[in-house]
Formats: C-alpha cells, sequence, structure tokens
C-alpha cells in the first residue's frame, strides 16, 4: 500500500475530456491512494491548470499528475508542458493509446516526462499501482524540488550534436535541446562562457558545462555508471542488445555476481527500434526503448551492474580467469564471459556519404530525428525488418517515405506482417533494385543520386533525409587472435567448432564445447554475433539466457 504522504494536503490529479475515463482514473486512484493523497480531476487541460494554481496559492503540494494525451484544444502534452511551471517537482504521466506512444516517447524531452500508461491500464494491480508507487516514493526522497535536467546546445546539421542526442535518449537520460542559432541557446552558451565555435555544448544537472565532451565523460556526469565496483565477477557480459540484458537478468537472479559492459547504449539494434509486433507476450507491439527500459530495469533489480560507454578491446586468458580490458588499459576479470556484441549496420560506399553522416545520414533509426522529418521526403535504404520498422514510424508524420531495395522484392528479408503494413500505407513507396549512388550537400544532405541496378540509369532526387539499414556486421574485430570467428567475422561456438566431430587444436578440455561456448573455454556467445544466429529478438533473449545456463555447467565442472 502507499506510504503516507509527507503533507496532509497532497494532491494525485488525473486530467481527461472522457468523463467515464476520468471517473475511472479517479476511482482506481482513490482505492488505492485515497486515504494518504488528496485525488483531485479535471475534465480539460484548461480546467486543470486553473486547479494547479489554486493549488499553489494555498500551499497544498502536487506529487503526480496524470494526463490523457488526447483532449481537444489542449492535448496532454501541452497541458504538461503548462503544469512544468506551476508545478515542478510533480511527477508527470500521459495516459496515451497504442496509436500515440510515439507521441509520448517524444513527450519524454519536450516535459521531461516520468512515465507513459498504456490504455486500459487494468488491472491496475499490475499496470497502474506499481508505477504510481515508484514514481511517488521518487517524489517523496526528491524533497518536492524541481528535478535539473541535462541540457544540449548544439547545430541543427552536426554530426556530434546528433550523437550526444541520440546518446542520451537512448540512455533514457532525459533532457532539453536548444539550437545554437536561437536566443535561448545563445543565451546559454553565454552563461556556459563559451562562444559556441565548438559544438555541442552539455550542460549537466549540476550546471557545470562539458564543450563536446566523450561520451564516457557525459556519461558519468548524467548519473549512468562508468565503473565497476568489483575486481572480479562470476560473469562478464559484453555487449547491452537484448541478448546481453537477457543473460544479465538470468545470470544475476540466478546468483551470479555479473556485470554487463555496453559500449554505447543498451537495446543494441532493438532499442532503436520504433515497435517491435512480433516478440511473444506484446500482441500490440513494443517500442524498443520500452523493451530496453524494462530489461534494464529488471536486470538492475536482480543486482547486476551495468556500465555504459565503455569500450571493450580484449580478451585475455590467465589461467582459470578470463581478464576483459577497456580501451583505457583498465580491465576486469570473471570466471566465465558471455560476448553479446551483437551488430552494427553498414556503412554507405557511395561517396558525399561519410562527409554527411548525422546530417542527413542517419544508420539505424536514429529517433531523436524523426520529429524534424515531419512533412519531409524521407529516404530508407535497406530491405529487412528494420528497415521496415522505420518507414511505418516515419511515415505517421512525413510527407512521403521511399525504400530503396537492392533485391527485386521485400519478401526476401521482411517479415510478412510488416510487408502487408507497407503495402496498405499510402505515402510509402517501395522502389526495388536501386541503390544510392552518391550523396550531395554543403553542411547538410541537399540531394541523392540513385541507379537502377538492372538499367544503370541514375536521377537526382531532393532529400534531406536518409535512414540506412543496409545489413550488419559484427563487432569483434577485437578479439582476433583469441576467439575463433567465420570470414565475416561472426563467432564460432558449439558444433561450428567440430564440423569433424573434432574440437578446435587449442581446445584442451576432454569434454567437446557447450552449444554456446567459443574456442576459449568459460567463453560464451549469445545473439546475432555468432556464427549463423537468427538474428530475432526473441531467439537472443533466449540464447542470452542459454548461455548462463551453461555457465553454471561450466563453473559446476571448474
Amino acid at each position: 500500500m502507499a506510504q503516507a504522504a509527507d503533507a496532509a494536503r497532497t494532491v494525485i490529479m488525473t486530467v481527461d475530456d472522457d468523463p467515464g475515463v476520468s471517473r475511472a482514473v479517479a476511482r482506481d486512484l482513490r482505492r488505492r491512494y485515497g486515504a494518504s493523497y488528496r485525488i483531485v480531476r479535471a475534465e480539460s487541460g484548461e480546467s486543470a491548470l486553473d486547479a494547479l494554481r489554486e493549488l499553489k496559492l494555498r500551499g497544498d503540494l502536487v506529487a503526480v499528475i496524470l494526463a490523457d494525451y488526447r483532449m481537444p484544444q489542449m492535448n496532454g502534452i501541452e497541458f504538461l508542458e503548462q503544469a512544468l511551471d506551476v508545478y515542478p517537482g510533480a511527477r508527470r504521466v500521459l495516459l496515451t493509446a497504442y496509436a500515440d506512444t510515439n507521441a509520448a516517447i517524444d513527450a519524454i524531452n519536450v516535459v521531461d516526462l516520468d512515465h507513459y500508461l498504456l490504455k486500459p491500464w487494468d488491472p491496475p494491480e499490475e499496470k497502474l499501482y506499481p508505477v504510481l508507487d515508484d514514481l511517488l516514493q521518487a517524489w517523496r526522497t526528491s524533497d518536492f524540488r524541481p528535478v535539473p535536467s541535462t541540457k544540449v546546445v548544439g547545430h541543427r546539421w552536426s554530426s556530434r550534436s546528433s550523437d550526444i542526442r541520440e546518446f542520451l535518449a537512448r540512455n533514457q537520460v532525459p533532457y532539453r535541446w536548444y539550437s545554437a542559432e536561437e536566443p535561448e541557446g545563445r543565451r546559454l552558451l553565454a552563461a556556459a562562457g563559451t562562444d559556441g565555435m565548438r559544438l555541442p555544448v552539455v550542460i549537466t544537472p549540476d550546471g557545470t558545462p562539458l564543450v563536446e565532451p566523450e561520451a564516457v565523460d557525459l556519461a558519468a556526469r548524467v548519473g549512468l555508471a562508468t565503473t565497476p565496483t568489483a575486481d572480479f565477477y562470476d560473469l562478464v557480459v559484453i555487449g547491452g542488445g537484448p541478448a546481453g540484458l537477457g543473460a544479465a537478468v538470468y545470470g544475476a537472479s540466478e546468483g551470479l555476481r555479473t556485470v554487463l559492459v555496453e559500449r554505447s547504449a543498451t537495446g543494441g539494434q532493438a532499442g532503436q527500434s520504433s515497435r517491435i509486433e512480433n516478440y511473444l507476450g506484446f500482441p500490440d507491439g513494443v517500442s524498443g526503448a520500452q523493451l530496453t527500459d524494462r530489461a534494464r530495469r529488471q536486470a538492475g533489480k536482480f543486482g547486476a551492474e551495468i556500465l555504459t560507454a565503455r569500450e571493450v578491446t580484449a580478451l585475455e586468458v590467465n589461467g582459470a580467469a578470463r581478464i576483459v580490458r577497456f580501451s583505457d588499459g583498465s580491465a576486469v576479470a570473471a570466471h566465465s564471459v558471455i560476448l553479446a556484441t551483437g551488430v552494427s549496420y553498414r556503412q554507405l560506399a557511395a561517396p558525399g556519404c561519410d562527409d554527411l553522416t548525422g546530417c542527413g545520414v542517419f544508420y539505424g533509426s536514429a529517433l531523436t530525428e524523426a520529429p524534424s522529418c515531419q512533412g519531409q521526403d524521407v529516404y530508407i535504404v535497406g530491405g529487412a525488418n528494420s528497415a521496415g520498422q522505420a518507414a511505418m514510424y516515419l511515415s505517421r508524420g512525413a510527407k512521403s517515405v521511399t525504400l530503396l531495395v537492392r533485391g527485386p522484392s521485400l519478401s526476401a528479408s521482411m517479415s510478412h506482417y510488416l510487408i502487408q503494413q507497407i503495402d496498405e500505407a499510402p505515402n510509402i513507396q517501395v522502389r526495388s533494385r536501386t541503390v544510392v549512388e552518391a550523396a550531395h550537400g554543403d553542411g547538410h544532405l541537399e540531394q541523392l543520386t540513385l541507379r537502377d541496378v538492372d538499367s544503370g540509369h541514375t536521377e537526382q532526387v531532393d532529400a534531406q533525409w536518409v535512414f540506412v539499414f543496409i545489413g550488419a556486421a559484427p563487432l569483434t574485430d577485437w578479439l582476433d587472435g583469441t576467439v575463433l570467428r567465420d570470414e565475416r567475422g561472426f563467432i564460432l561456438a558449439g558444433p561450428d567448432l567440430t564440423p569433424d566431430g573434432r574440437p578446435p587444436e587449442s581446445w584442451e578440455l576432454d569434454r567437446p564445447p557447450y552449444h554456446l561456448e567459443t574456442n576459449v573455454p568459460g567463453v560464451f556467445v549469445a545473439g546475432d554475433a555468432r556464427a549463423e544466429s537468427a538474428k530475432r529478438v526473441a531467439s537472443a533473449v533466449g540464447e542470452g539466457a542459454m548461455a548462463v545456463m551453461l555457465v553454471h555447467r561450466y563453473l559446476e565442472q571448474s
């Protein structure tokens, strides 16, 4: 049950223009929190703001505000943005239908949204109360003061600015974006004592300006863990995608002292997906960010450490210890290691693309750029599921979305359900047998040269936005000389190490390698980095769990 509030007149407010929904929310809130909090409901953003101002004048405290997204005159995001000025310390929750979840995700950066709930929230014991309990606890421990946010001042067409925004967003760090060309951006630069010649400038919640910060420095200053708390663990998981997060959850929950090391942001490629609709247990789909956030919190709940912005450069064997060495020369050791490094999108080799990366040419979904694509013509390069998911997401606001596919159709590499959705979307066009020949622009992308693979015919099209999903390369070069890989760099494990029934020459144990075990005993692989893996979120999570089971078997026999 909810704990008693710290003030007798502390309020939980709910705002919904549908009287029936408004009463239902208030009813559920009173049933759980009515003994400790005053429940105030309003049926429009305007009336709710009036009520907040009255509460402010009386000196009442407001702990949580729940607002419906779809309201006339003033939607939920617009209301919460104004409510922020009245009660900056109140926790803010958006009630949204499935179709509006992207608006809720965008609201994280607009109004420092604390959470969003999908309607219906039944049963409240599972979907409403746990969220509210956490937010109320956070509100109580914050001493009711406004929560400072990170500020990013940069240039619209700046690769480094784009990278910083993507890093913060994917790591669930709330921030506010300011253009260096606008008055507020210039004011912040002046206050930071910089002339804006070096961008971006990140101003941390404590007011410290960071000029062109490196990821590891930025991570440490915005509250992300970057340093292990111990020198030795039972299990080191390298990579924070679905396989790595799955391994961390199962490893920590089964009593292994576990640390997960991620070079950028947890979630991997799946974390950048706007909507995953074929993952078991989510019939309405789930965004990659949502799934990643839940998995990360779950791993933390069981005691796994998660280190961000730490690049692993070497794996060494020292007797029974497996040593993981970082780019700064430091290291951590463990009894066992799970390699879940995933893959990265291959780069377009066309002239001009390198110079315009982050300035109109993006690899992966780059969801922080999506709001800027409203009403624009967008191009997507690729024909697999990631490209299809991005096309559906961007088509909701873009004027047009054109999929450029090298092959003859989408059916070779895209799931049937996505092909159907694309066929039904009026503003999505698929151009098969078409590739990007060159990218053009002065400071940002302005045009693309497209080439028909069959005829060789080329044409130039106006374009400011192109998102690239052209296959993936494993992030395994740092394992050269230690772990065996195939000719494409994917890690060999289990049966793939013994095609003739005999283990590799370097194998010293009497038993053959376990199913996901590499040629180094105690070092396992899971997910997309494994040779011949399924390249699906569900299989990656499953392999992460299976790898932990095999780690236990290895430790028992060591």
